[in-house]
């Protein structure tokens, strides 16, 4: 799979000088070596106007990637590629509860991140759909503020609206000691579920 990544990168093509859209195959690679490259997501808005299509298509062509085994995910921030990781981490799962409200879930974020957190994902158990999950990949407050002005914009529910505001997070994090520290404030805060 990584060896058709570099052959992407080392045979990716440029942007057509005529500001004519650019088609199919070319475009996924280009699409390819634009993620290879970049290590913040990148919005379909973005790839859709350096490709001079629609963002359906960008959805489309990130389906046809992901179905060639490509390790992309879609975030609530953008498209991503999946890298190995250099350095170990710690993943936890940490189950928490607290109101569905927007202030209160970004103090809830600005605690894993101020400890070095990185916020994977969100899930909840749904009585008809069981485990629903979310995927976050939040690193930074920068991140966090992103995530909240997205939902203030949008005006979009939180997960777990679904179960009246028990959802589990699950972080990566560099230590056992940083992983007491987080769940440590987040007691203190009545967010952690025990």
């Amino acid at each position: 799979m990584y060896i058709k990544i570099i052959r992407v990168i080392n045979g990716g093509s440029k942007l057509d000088k005529n500001n004519k859209k650019i088609l199919g195959e070319e475009r996924r690679e280009l699409i390819m070596k634009w993620l290879v490259e970049e290590d913040e997501p990148i919005t379909g808005s973005d790839l859709a106007a350096r490709t001079k299509v629609s963002r359906q298509v960008i959805v489309q062509d990130i389906s046809l990637l992901k179905a060639k085994s490509y390790p992309i995910l879609a975030t609530s921030r953008g498209y991503m590629l999946l890298k190995d990781r250099q350095e170990k981490k710690l993943r936890r799962q940490i189950p928490c509860f607290h109101p569905s409200d927007i202030e209160i879930t970004e103090m809830e974020l600005n605690i894993f991140v101020d400890h070095g957190a990185k916020v994977i994902d969100v899930s909840i158990e749904h009585p008809i759909y069981g485990d629903l999950t979310a995927s976050l990949m939040i690193e930074t407050r920068r991140d966090v503020q992103q995530f909240v002005k997205n939902l203030r914009d949008t005006n979009a529910p939180l997960l777990s609206e679904l179960t009246d505001g028990t959802h589990i997070h699950t972080v990566e994090v560099d230590s056992e000691r940083a992983l007491r520290e987080i769940e440590s404030e987040l007691e203190k805060k009545g967010m952690l579920l025990t």
